[in-house]
């Protein structure tokens, strides 16, 4: 058996002629390929406007700058995910809280934000960004209604989740990024996500002053558009060269070839997360009777990881890399990390996280994981517990 990773790309013959075309064209950035891209990924969300970037950090980024997010702002987040999540804050200057997760669905415990909430005076805080944690979504209604009550803007980092979508209070899926809840979005294109680009994300949102200022703040702040230009008369009848910086931006671009492999593998989207599906199914039943403790489905998941809580973790890490099984590690909770502890923050301040942390492990989730590979993965995790064969 080769090794199996957590997690991989999978590219068909159909991608590299698509990044091809691109190579083979007149356009590497700048061209026709991305508003292609940003139209078919908003169309498959359900989004009014898409923005793609450069990579999901560089759209977290944007996200707290159109947001005017400064030193003055404060934001509660999750301690279990990628540090992005809460960086994107703390690059504009900003102080990032950590909220607890539900122990049962490793997402940001929404009654322990409204505790966080409630024991500060109302406009202590300005935003919220959850996290569509491993690609099970968030009940993003509930988070909109305790939103409104404080006054307070919503990023969704579903990076994790393109496709994913919770029930709301009137039976409807609501797709993760569909902007009806969230003030915006945010998805990645790293080779181990859904759709695979190399690097590269996307921005959703259905607020037209939002989508407006992140196409300035993803170029240098720049504009071309004559409708738009600030300046005297004068200075603007120059020439076809006027352009205009208004803002502090950053080049955040994504490439052409990139968005041509997304358009691509935004064809196959639909089939891939239910083969995502039915690789999470099939774990389940076999782990169901076991010691191994497994992520509850509320419905809708969109599967990015399948997570498991195992006792001695570190035993059963390096018995799966023995037989070439690498799993990973989701996250180390973000409070814990050293950056994180010379702000303040300290071991204690989210013990449902911390315990859950203690416990996790990632094993092999994604789309072109065979039968066979999944089935020796379970088998040998089997076998580590002295359990019959799946």
């Amino acid at each position: 058996m080769n090794t199996i990773p957590y997690g991989r790309q999978s590219i068909t013959e159909a991608d590299i002629e698509a990044v091809v075309n691109v190579l083979k064209s007149d356009y590497l950035t700048q061209g026709p390929e991305i508003p292609a891209f940003e139209k078919k990924f908003a169309e498959y969300v359900g989004a009014k406007y898409a923005v793609a970037v450069s990579n999901g950090t560089a759209a977290l980024h944007l996200c707290a700058l159109a947001l005017e997010v400064n030193a003055g702002t404060r934001v509660i987040t999750t301690p279990v995910t990628f540090a992005a999540s809460a960086n994107c804050i703390r690059y504009c200057g900003g102080e990032v809280y950590f909220a607890d997760i539900d122990p049962n669905t490793y997402l940001l415990d929404i009654q322990k934000v409204r505790e966080l909430l409630e024991a500060h005076p109302k406009g202590y805080f300005q935003g919220i960004v959850p996290v569509d944690f491993a690609g099970q979504a968030l009940d993003l209604e509930a988070f909109r209604k305790l939103a409104e009550e404080y006054g307070l803007w919503i990023i969704e980092d579903a990076c994790h989740a393109p496709g994913g979508y919770f029930t709301d209070s009137e039976g409807n899926h609501q797709k993760c990024g569909n902007g009806n809840f969230a003030d915006l979005a945010i998805f990645s294109f790293h080779p181990v996500k859904h759709i695979a680009t190399g690097e590269g994300g996307m921005i959703t949102t259905n607020n037209k002053a939002l989508y407006d200022k992140l196409l300035l703040l993803r170029t240098h702040g720049i504009t071309k558009d004559p409708s738009l230009f600030l300046n005297s008369p004068e200075e603007v009848a120059q020439g076809a060269w006027y352009y205009e910086m208004q803002e502090l931006g950053y080049n955040y671009r994504l490439t052409e070839f990139q968005a041509a492999l997304g358009v691509s593998q935004l064809d196959r989207a639909d089939s891939n997360l239910e083969r995502r599906r039915i690789i999470a199914k099939r774990y389940d039943e076999a782990f169901a009777d076991t010691p191994v403790i497994k992520p509850v489905n509320t419905g809708g998941h969109a599967w990015h990881l399948y997570v498991i809580e195992v006792d001695d973790r570190k035993r059963m890490y390096n018995y799966l890399r023995e037989h070439h099984i690498y799993s990973q590690v989701h996250y180390i909770p973000v409070h814990l990390l050293p950056y994180y502890k010379q702000l303040g923050h300290r071991k204690g301040e989210a013990p449902v996280s911390e315990a859950y942390y203690d416990r996790c492990l990632s094993i092999p989730m994604y789309h072109s994981l065979s039968d066979e590979e999944q089935a020796y993965v379970i088998n040998t995790i089997l076998k580590y517990y002295n359990l019959a064969v799946f």
